[in-house]
């Protein structure tokens, strides 16, 4: 899979020098224990690493500077221990810039009514502590997260997790870089895009290449390294030769596989991690990219056809908070309108994203039907079932919107003998007429990312990271 950089997440806990040494000792020894406890009981994808105990503005900005600096830390935890003047974090937090989460917890889980003295009060002041913070940081207008239960609880934990993904999305969303072979799918509306703007606002990075620098690249791949491709196929794939001559579909079969190793030299010369495609710029190649899409899908390349760069960024963002599983792009086709059955076939010409795949996938060469080249060589399975998420961002001049809607995805029981690309079939929430009368409404595009490994959260905490308007579904 294409990887992403080693992450981890700071956790600093205030205080101030009011209460004496022998306190802040105590605050930083509870600190340390729930950073050790969180890093054996929430099972994080990231770990936790306590940083700090601080109690004064230069302390805090000292912190914050380097969480800035310091490439591999993902974003910061802060915990309110006892009452921490919330004055001294301004200047600290506006150099901020990157991901913080507010845990509202507490180091006792209950009020100790037997024992409980002043002592106890001004030690263990969270409560005081939380609301002084959050003032602050709503006046700074912070997009920050705030977790609140005791730390030792699963759904904190949860919560906590959900946010560290956004976070690491939040950072790798500044690294996405989109090669473009060709342009849009002409007279098209919702590909379009101000790329500016979400370079401003996302970190994207979007370059055009005319089909020829792809073209140029296929030219330099060997016959060796397209056999040696060929022969691992058997160990992957289901060999569906069809109706074609075992010449014809051999040929038609490598001819992808060249196109797929191009691709990837090509991406991996400029940096890219995402890429566009668009049957209407494909003077010199012989086949519309689809069996080679699919493979480099499955490695963790964003994608979307018809020139659509947004979808592919957001493919590659979603790919890498979901650790590449079950999540790529997708498109709407065809609905099934019986009553008590409603449901959208998803598909799309040829590029079906095989972490979709819950059968195993077969090796077809079909007609396209479009783009007037060769018969492509493409994948074909049936989809996973699962709760999923249908994402899709707009573009609508003054602004770009999210869109969100949640699904149940259903493997295919019938058979499609006539129909040679993948499937994925879902039936949008809250009901199929709700689902997709509020989609269109909201603008929703046909380009989705769909994803059955995320929670909704993940993408809500990343929307808010970014200023991002988001329309939800559910």
């Amino acid at each position: 899979m294409l990887s992403s950089q080693e992450r981890e997440f700071w956790f600093v806990v205030g205080s101030q020098h009011l209460y004496g040494q022998e306190t802040l000792d105590e605050v930083e020894s509870h600190a340390k224990e729930i950073v050790d406890q969180l890093n054996k009981e929430a099972n994080f994808t990231y770990p936790l690493v306590f940083k700090a105990l601080v109690t004064t503005a230069d302390e805090i900005k000292d912190v914050m500077k380097e969480v800035n600096y310091q490439d591999k830390v993902a974003g910061v935890i802060t915990w309110m221990h006892t009452f921490s003047p919330a004055k001294m974090w301004i200047p600290g937090t506006k150099l901020l810039q990157k991901p913080l989460l507010h845990l509202s917890t507490q180091f006792n889980k209950e009020v100790p009514w037997k024992t409980i003295d002043m002592d106890f009060m001004n030690l263990n002041q969270s409560a005081h502590g939380d609301r002084e913070y959050g003032f602050i940081n709503a006046r700074l207008k912070l997009n920050n997260k705030i977790v609140v239960g005791h730390y030792q609880d699963e759904d904190v934990h949860k919560e906590i997790s959900n946010w560290m993904t956004s976070a690491v999305g939040y950072t790798e969303s500044q690294g996405i870089k989109v090669a473009r072979f060709g342009d849009n799918m002409r007279n098209v509306a919702v590909t379009e895009g101000d790329k500016v703007e979400a370079a401003i606002q996302f970190g994207w990075t979007v370059d055009y290449y005319g089909i020829g620098d792809l073209v140029e690249e296929m030219n330099q791949v060997s016959d060796e390294d397209i056999q040696a491709t060929y022969d691992d196929f058997s160990n992957h794939y289901e060999m569906d030769q069809g109706d074609n001559d075992a010449d014809f579909y051999e040929e038609h079969v490598k001819e992808q596989i060249k196109i797929e190793i191009a691709l990837r030299r090509f991406l991996e010369k400029g940096g890219y991690t995402a890429f566009t495609t668009n049957f209407e710029d494909l003077h010199g190649m012989k086949q519309l990219p689809g069996l080679a899409v699919q493979r480099l899908n499955a490695e963790g390349y964003g994608f979307a056809g018809e020139g659509d760069w947004k979808t592919a960024a957001l493919d590659r963002l979603l790919k890498i908070m979901s650790q590449n599983t079950a999540t790529g792009f997708m498109e709407d086709y065809t609905y099934n309108l019986a009553k008590g059955n409603e449901y959208i076939l998803q598909s799309h010409m040829l590029e079906v994203d095989p972490t979709f795949a819950e059968t195993k996938p077969r090796v077809v060469v079909q007609p396209l039907g479009i783009g007037g080249k060769e018969d492509p060589a493409r994948l074909v399975f049936d989809g996973k079932a699962g709760d999923g998420l249908a994402v899709s961002m707009l573009d609508l001049g003054t602004h770009y919107r999210l869109m969100v809607n949640t699904f149940e995805a259903i493997t295919p029981e019938e058979d499609a003998p006539n129909l040679p690309v993948a499937r994925v079939i879902w039936k949008p929430k809250p009901d199929f007429k709700t689902g997709v009368k509020k989609w269109i409404e909201a603008g929703g595009g046909h380009h989705t990312v769909a994803t059955l490994a995320l929670d909704k959260d993940v993408i809500l905490d990343w929307a808010k990271m970014v200023d991002l308007e988001t329309v939800i579904i559910d």
